[in-house]
């Protein structure tokens, strides 16, 4: 507790560094900086250290149709509240330890150990499944408050196992790993439950550092399902404080086959992508059902400024605005976006519903750390009515 505490207590000190400038401290042979993260490296650049965290604070405002009243919630949340520690030591051995304390629980994200070789890295621990441009994208960096509705639904995002990734300039990315499916604590809750997951992305169009690209991509991931689990899919209507409304609920499955396509692009100021995701389960006893989802989406800034991309990974990243909003006059980098989802997840047998979504964004970036970010959210759900979402969220990491 008193280790926990301490945390808690460190971090109002490490949020105020954010409002100061780049600095750098030297000694023993050490160099400490703060480059949209406290960094320490040693002068050899042998080791390389990096902590920090984020915090997401949310607000909902729902409303609906009679049928929906009384499973929509109104409030406030933290959405994301992570801390983490990660480094390089020896050159050649990577390390990653994230925790969310978000849900009153010091629950695990990243905790993986990796290794550096000269085609890329191999992970072995905690970590995302190679699937799905939106789910690669970290969270710090969506340019909406949730992930659309086929992902939140489809993809396996972080499980324990084993994975190995790399990249050949900006070009060309990949990755591929075998993993149990876990617990919160990285837990295998079952040794039969396990997927073999991976996806390759290749950018035809690169050009002026990421200002105009290409993004397309596909992945697959092959689900192997203990005969006595009970498989489900659902999904929230990207309002993390609402009932999830289209749900197939829990059902006898033996294995099952997921794959996605993905495209992006980036030309100036103006940003695109998409995605397709199909999910075929084998379930004799329900019909072999399959279920499929999308979503389209795209923004523009009113800024000066343009969406990154980090070809590495294949995954949106993290916008640094021409000018930061400061006592100089800067006003930040201002956006605004679009996205239209849908998912079925009734077939066959199985009759989960269906949904429809149309979101629109804006989302201020007052300096590479900190932004502001608007969202309304209008749902149809399929025989149950309509439902909008007013959220807002402010946003820090460090």
């Amino acid at each position: 507790m008193h280790l926990l505490v301490s945390r808690f207590t460190l971090t109002p000190l490490v949020v105020l560094g954010l409002l100061a400038p780049p600095v750098q401290a030297q000694d023993d042979g050490w160099i400490a900086q703060w480059s949209n993260g406290f960094k320490v490296e040693s002068k050899d650049a042998k080791h390389k250290f990096k902590f920090g965290g984020r915090i997401q604070a949310d607000y909902t405002f729902a409303s609906g149709d009679d049928a929906l009243e009384s499973d929509l919630k109104s409030g406030f949340e933290f959405r994301r509240a992570r801390l983490f520690f990660s480094g390089t030591v020896y050159e050649r051995i990577a390390f990653n330890v994230q925790y969310d304390f978000a849900g009153g629980d010091a629950e695990f994200k990243d905790f993986w150990i990796g290794l550096k070789v000269g085609w890329g890295q191999a992970h072995f621990g905690h970590f995302k499944e190679y699937f799905s441009l939106e789910e690669q994208t970290s969270s710090k960096y969506l340019a909406f408050l949730e992930r659309s509705l086929p992902v939140e639904a489809f993809s396996p995002n972080r499980n324990s196992g084993v994975g190995v990734h790399g990249s050949r300039g900006d070009t060309l990315n990949w990755g591929i790993g075998y993993f149990f499916d876990t617990e919160d604590f990285a837990i295998s809750a079952n040794e039969d439950n396990t997927n073999l997951t991976g996806r390759i992305g290749w950018r035809p169009l690169y050009e002026e550092g990421g200002k105009r690209l290409l993004h397309l991509a596909i992945a697959a991931s092959a689900k192997e399902i203990n005969e006595t689990s009970q498989f489900r899919i659902r999904s929230r209507p990207e309002a993390h404080l609402t009932t999830r409304f289209v749900n197939t609920d829990r059902f006898a499955a033996d294995s099952a086959t997921l794959w996605g396509a993905e495209v992006a692009g980036v030309f100036g100021r103006f940003w695109f992508a998409g995605e397709y995701i199909q999910y075929g389960v084998d379930s004799p006893a329900f019909g072999d059902p399959t279920f499929d989802g999308y979503y389209a989406q795209a923004g523009f800034f009113l800024s000066e400024d343009h969406r990154r991309f980090k070809t590495s990974v294949g995954a949106f990243d993290r916008l640094k605005p021409s000018r930061n909003w400061d006592k100089s006059g800067g006003k930040g980098a201002w956006e605004v976006a679009i996205r239209a989802s849908s998912l079925n997840l009734s077939d066959a047998g199985i009759s989960g519903g269906q949904q429809d979504n149309l979101t629109l964004a804006v989302n201020g970036y007052l300096n590479p750390a900190a932004r502001l970010m608007i969202n309304w959210v209008h749902a149809d759900i399929d025989t149950l009515g309509d439902a909008s979402f007013f959220l807002v969220r402010w946003q820090v990491d460090f």
